[in-house]
C-alpha cells in the first residue's frame, strides 16, 4: 500500500526491484548523504561573473576579452561524501543505478568546479552536459543540426515581431511585468510563490531560483516574457524544487544537480512550447547559443561570440550576455566553452519524445512522475519503484497541461500518425503550389 500523501501506488512488475525495510534505509540514508555532498557544488553560481566585468568590457569598447577571475572548488570534501553514499548502495536494480548515476554527476561536477577557466573545465562539462554534437538515441541526429534547422527556417523571417503580429507588440518595464507576474504566481503557486523581485544590477534580463524571479530593472520585457517565465521558470522549475523538498525519504530529489539539467531545461522548454508561450526570437535565442557553442569549440573567442550575437540581436547587451553564457567558468580565448546550454534543445527533443511514447504505452502516471522532484528522464525505472513502495510523494504542483492530460494526448496521438507520412513528398507538394501563391502587394495598389 501506497503511504498517505505517496504517489499512487504502481504494481511492481515481476522483475521489479523490490526493496526490504533494511535496504530502503541504507538507500536513503544514501540519498541524504548524497543531499549533503551536493550542496557546495554550486556551478551557476561559481561561473557567474560580477557585474563589473560587463561594464569594463563596454567601456573599453568591447574590444578586449573580458577579465575574470573564479575560485575554484576544493573537491576533496565532495568526494568524502559521495564515496560515504556509494557505500551503502550495494544492489543493482533501478533505485540504485540511480544513485549510482547521482553520484558520478556530484562527483564530476566538483572536479569541474575545481578546475576553473581551465580547458578541463570543458571536459567535464562534456561530460555532464553532452555537447551541440551529442547524438539523439543513435537516431544520427544532434542539437546543433536541430539549432541549425530553426536557424534557417526562423532566419528566413527579416523582422518576426511585424511578420508574425498584425498588431501592435505591447512592452512592460520590469516593474509593470512584476506587478503582473505576481497573481498570476499566486493563483498557480498557492502560499509557496516565488518572490519576484526587480535589481538594478542583474547580468540577464531574468534569473530565477527556487525562492524568486529576479528582474534587471532596465529591462524591457515583451508580451511573451510574463507568459514565458511563468511557464519555464515557475511552473517547472520552481514547481519541481518544491514539489522535491517534499520528498523527506529521497531528499536528494530537491537537489537540481547537473544530471538532471537536461531533462529540468527541456521540460520547461516543452511546457513553453505546449502551452502557447514559445515565439520566434526565443526560439532562436535557443538555437544560436548552440551553434556559438560549437564555434567556440572549434576556436571562436569571446570577442568572435560577442560580434556573432551582435550581428543578430543588434544589442549590446544582449550580445554580452549570450556570449557570456556560452565562455563562462571556460576559457575565453576559444576551444573550451561551458557547454550547459546545448541541453535546451537536446532536451527538448528527449522530453517529447519521452512523452509521445508514455502516450502511446499510456504510462501518464509516468509523466506525473517528471514533476516528482529534480530528476532526469532515465531516472524513471527508479521513480517507478519508489511510487510503487509508497516513498515517493506524489508531485503537488503541476503545471495545467500535465494535470489535465486532455490536450497533451490527443495532441500526441494525432502528430504520432503524422510520422508515418512521407514528409519530403508532402514538402515537395506544398512547395510547389506555394510558389503559384501571390505575394502579398505583388500586384501593386
Amino acid at each position: 500500500m501506497a503511504a498517505p500523501g505517496s504517489a499512487e501506488a504502481i504494481p511492481l512488475p515481476p522483475a521489479a526491484e523490490r526493496l526490504s525495510p533494511a535496504e530502503v534505509e541504507r538507500l536513503s540514508q544514501a540519498a541524504r548523504l548524497l543531499r549533503k555532498a551536493e550542496r557546495p557544488v554550486r556551478i551557476l553560481r561559481a561561473v557567474a561573473w560580477p557585474a563589473e566585468v560587463a561594464e569594463g568590457f563596454m567601456a573599453a569598447g568591447g574590444r578586449e576579452l573580458p577579465k575574470v577571475v573564479y575560485t575554484p572548488l576544493d573537491p576533496k570534501p565532495v568526494h568524502e561524501g559521495v564515496a560515504a553514499a556509494r557505500a551503502l548502495v550495494d544492489g543493482s536494480g533501478p533505485v540504485h543505478v540511480w544513485l549510482h548515476r547521482v553520484a558520478d554527476v556530484i562527483a564530476t561536477g566538483a572536479d569541474m568546479l575545481a578546475a576553473l577557466g581551465t580547458p578541463a573545465f570543458h571536459r567535464h562539462s562534456v561530460t555532464l552536459y553532452g555537447s551541440p554534437q551529442t547524438e539523439l538515441l543513435g537516431c544520427d541526429v544532434r542539437p546543433l543540426d536541430l539549432a541549425r534547422t530553426l536557424d534557417s527556417v526562423l532566419g528566413a523571417f527579416t523582422d518576426l515581431d511585424v511578420t508574425l503580429n498584425s498588431g501592435q507588440m505591447p512592452t512592460y518595464t520590469a516593474e509593470e511585468l512584476a506587478a503582473r507576474m505576481r497573481p498570476v504566481l499566486a493563483r498557480h503557486l498557492n502560499g509557496e510563490a516565488p518572490e519576484v523581485q526587480v535589481l538594478a544590477h542583474l547580468s540577464a534580463k531574468a534569473l530565477a531560483g527556487p525562492k524568486y524571479i529576479r528582474l534587471r530593472a532596465d529591462a524591457a520585457f515583451s508580451d511573451r516574457d510574463l507568459y514565458q517565465l511563468v511557464q519555464h521558470e515557475a511552473l517547472v522549475h520552481v514547481g519541481t524544487s518544491l514539489n522535491g523538498a517534499a520528498q523527506e525519504a529521497f531528499p536528494i530529489l530537491a537537489a537540481g544537480h547537473a544530471g538532471t539539467t537536461r531533462t529540468q531545461e527541456g521540460l520547461a522548454v516543452f511546457a513553453e512550447l505546449i502551452s502557447g508561450a514559445m515565439d520566434p526570437n526565443r526560439l532562436m535565442r535557443l538555437a544560436d547559443r548552440v551553434i556559438a557553442i560549437q564555434m567556440a569549440m572549434d576556436g571562436a573567442d569571446f570577442l568572435e561570440l560577442y560580434r556573432f550575437f551582435g550581428e543578430r540581436t543588434h544589442n549590446p547587451t544582449e550580445a554580452f550576455e549570450n556570449a557570456r553564457r556560452v565562455v563562462r567558468g571556460g576559457v575565453l580565448t576559444g576551444g573550451a566553452p561551458f557547454t550547459k546550454d546545448s541541453v535546451y534543445l537536446e532536451g527538448l527533443v528527449k522530453v517529447h519524445n519521452f512523452l509521445r511514447i508514455a502516450v502511446q504505452e499510456t504510462r501518464v502516471d509516468c509523466i506525473r512522475l517528471l514533476f516528482a522532484g529534480k530528476l532526469d528522464i532515465e531516472d524513471m525505472p527508479a521513480m517507478t519503484t519508489l511510487a510503487a513502495h509508497g516513498l515517493c510523494v506524489a508531485p503537488r504542483f503541476l503545471p495545467p497541461w500535465a494535470s489535465d492530460l486532455r490536450f497533451l494526448v490527443s495532441y500526441i496521438a494525432y502528430s504520432s500518425f503524422l510520422n508515418r507520412m512521407n514528409l519530403e513528398r508532402v514538402r515537395g507538394h506544398y512547395k510547389e503550389m506555394l510558389s503559384m501563391c501571390v505575394k502579398p502587394g505583388a500586384m501593386g495598389s
